[in-house]
């Protein structure tokens, strides 16, 4: 089989909970994940035996630590593959920005080998190994607006998507997620429930939306953990609200912060402002569930993707 050009999506977090630490060690989370349509791009080409990486961005490793080479070395010893692969990352989502971009190079990666592969799995039956490459990874099989529960590992879509014009501001230093979780730790009362993404899904789905209720509980600890960030968040934060948005926020654990907007005359003003201000931003917008299995259904030829609640 030829070479598979595929696009791996960024995702943003309109909203975050951290409720707790879990028996396993992890977080226990309750989120709101957006796909936008800011992407890489991943080529992967068919090799005799091995797994190599390439990539254009100095800051992502090249070798059996980067994710997509762990999806791809994971879904091989899975499907009892012998054959290698060449995995090409052209990098457009800022690196290590709460953006996603190494959990969807994995998912992506997931995606493509089981088509170049013939394994036949699909997204349902690539989750189990999603999962354990990390807890963002099974989102990206999925797409659209969702609720992210557990780790963020148990993936439901909404019912109404969200539909917008994202302003990414890329502020160039990345954070560390660990670092951020450990400052995190240092305050983290546990609470049995937070209810402002609950209520956000209720009211979603009477029809009525509520961004402004919507947080992110990594805000503070990120913004301590790079605290040089603080004054570049803050201006940022001004300028999106001045021009309009419904949601200014930080994205994951950072250092991305975004701005949704109801409609792109108002996204291309918070872009001028922004520009005039000397910060770095991307124009964007959403993507549905319905838009991102029809563009993953294009991109791996007549292999229809399904996909739908995971657990």
């Amino acid at each position: 089989m030829k070479a598979l050009r595929l696009a791996s999506y960024a995702k943003v977090n309109l909203g975050l909970e951290v409720l707790g630490l879990r028996a396993d060690g992890y977080h226990e989370l309750r989120t709101l994940f957006q796909t936008i349509d800011l992407h890489d791009d991943i080529v992967l080409r068919p090799r005799r035996s091995g797994i190599v990486v390439r990539c254009d961005h100095p800051s992502v490793p090249r070798d059996g630590t980067n994710l997509a080479a762990r999806a791809a070395e994971a879904l091989a010893r899975h499907g009892g593959v012998t054959q290698g692969v060449e995995i090409v990352i052209t990098k457009r989502i800022p690196v290590a920005g709460g953006l996603g971009g190494g959990s969807s190079n994995a998912a992506t990666t997931l995606l493509g080998l089981d088509r170049l592969w013939g394994l036949g799995l699909g997204p349902a039956g690539l989750q189990p190994l999603a999962r354990r490459l990390g807890a963002d990874v099974p989102f990206f099989l999925v797409g659209g607006t969702a609720l992210g529960l557990a780790r963020g590992d148990e993936v439901y879509p909404l019912r109404r998507q969200v539909r917008g014009h994202i302003v990414v501001v890329d502020a160039g230093r990345p954070v560390s997620t660990a670092a951020v979780f450990r400052r995190v730790d240092e305050s983290l009362t546990p609470r049995e429930n937070s209810y402002s993404i609950f209520l956000f899904v209720s009211r979603d789905l009477e029809g009525e939306r509520a961004f402004s209720i919507l947080s992110n509980d990594l805000e503070n600890a990120a913004l301590a953990e790079a605290p040089a960030l603080r004054e570049a968040i803050e201006r940022t934060r001004g300028l999106l609200r001045g021009a309009g948005c419904s949601l200014a926020a930080l994205s994951g654990s950072g250092s991305s912060f975004f701005g949704l907007f109801e409609d792109a005359r108002r996204a291309g003003r918070a872009a001028r402002a922004l520009e005039a201000a000397g910060l770095r931003s991307l124009g964007c917008r959403t993507l549905s569930l319905e838009e991102y299995r029809k563009r993953w259904s294009r991109s791996l030829g007549p292999v229809a993707v399904r996909v739908g609640r995971t657990r």
